[in-house]
């Protein structure tokens, strides 16, 4: 394990009752297979040493993947490149976390925003005619190829060996749809795409874990505007207060993930 890896590694506090007693079914086998010494297996490992550019759409989602990146040795940096998310406050506070979490990890973030407009217009003029479309059409799959692409094009002029994104850890997502558009920019740059069990109980519990132990701001909706028209109109058909971006109150829930 390389020095910046175990660094990481160490930065990475995971505070939680271990008390298997009160544990529900489901979070106990996942705790008794985080004890384990070994990274899941179904994750394929890349060579010791390798350098991963992971492409991040927030802290929160970044946790795990770069605690199992470290716990194998590779060089991992964090990309930032996401223009979907709106509004502009909301890219704010989701990038200045992962900024600090990179931070205190000791992980290079790399931020690709060229200025206030992030390549949002660009976003925008690619979903158009899409707009209605639901959650994993084909507005997501713009989405997912836009991100992935410019990460594998900052991969290969940089001597990263393989890509991998956060993306893939969301059980929201569809997981073909993820791995294939980035699977396809990898290929398109002559890189690796590393598919990993990212949504295993065991890396989704130790996301959590993560995100609580770390008091992370507490997302309420994917990211871009139309994900957030949708939530809140969902939102007023159950009697659910809109959502609020920022500030220390949420429209549902607690603002930050304490558990």
């Amino acid at each position: 394990m390389s020095a910046l890896a175990r660094k990481a590694l160490n930065a990475l506090t995971l505070s939680y009752d271990t008390d298997e007693s009160k544990m529900p079914p489901h979070v106990l086998l996942a705790h008794q297979n985080y004890t384990t010494t070994l990274p899941d297996p179904s994750v394929l490992t890349p060579p010791e040493g390798s350098k991963v550019l992971l492409h991040s759409c927030c802290a929160p989602c970044s946790g795990a993947m770069i605690h199992e990146m470290s716990r194998m040795g590779l060089d991992v940096s964090v990309l930032f490149y996401n223009p979907n998310i709106h509004p502009y406050a909301e890219y704010l506070i989701r990038k200045e976390e992962n900024v600090k979490f990179c931070e205190k990890l000791s992980i290079p973030f790399i931020d690709l925003d060229n200025g206030k407009d992030y390549d949002q217009k660009k976003w925008f003029a690619l979903a158009k005619g899409m707009e209605g479309d639901a959650e994993r059409g084909n507005r997501c799959t713009m989405c997912f190829d836009m991100r992935m692409t410019r990460t594998a094009a900052y991969a290969k002029e940089n001597g990263f060996d393989v890509i991998a994104t956060t993306n893939a850890t969301s059980r929201w997502k569809d997981t073909e749809q993820v791995d294939g558009t980035a699977q396809a920019a990898a290929d398109r740059f002559g890189l690796e795409y590393w598919r990993g069990a990212w949504k295993s109980d065991r890396l989704t519990l130790l996301k959590y874990q993560i995100s609580a132990g770390e008091r992370f701001y507490k997302q309420e909706y994917c990211g871009c505007s139309y994900s957030l028209r949708d939530s809140n109109l969902w939102r007023e058909k159950e009697g659910i207060g809109k959502i609020k971006i920022g500030g220390e109150e949420a429209g549902l829930g607690s603002r930050r993930v304490t558990d």
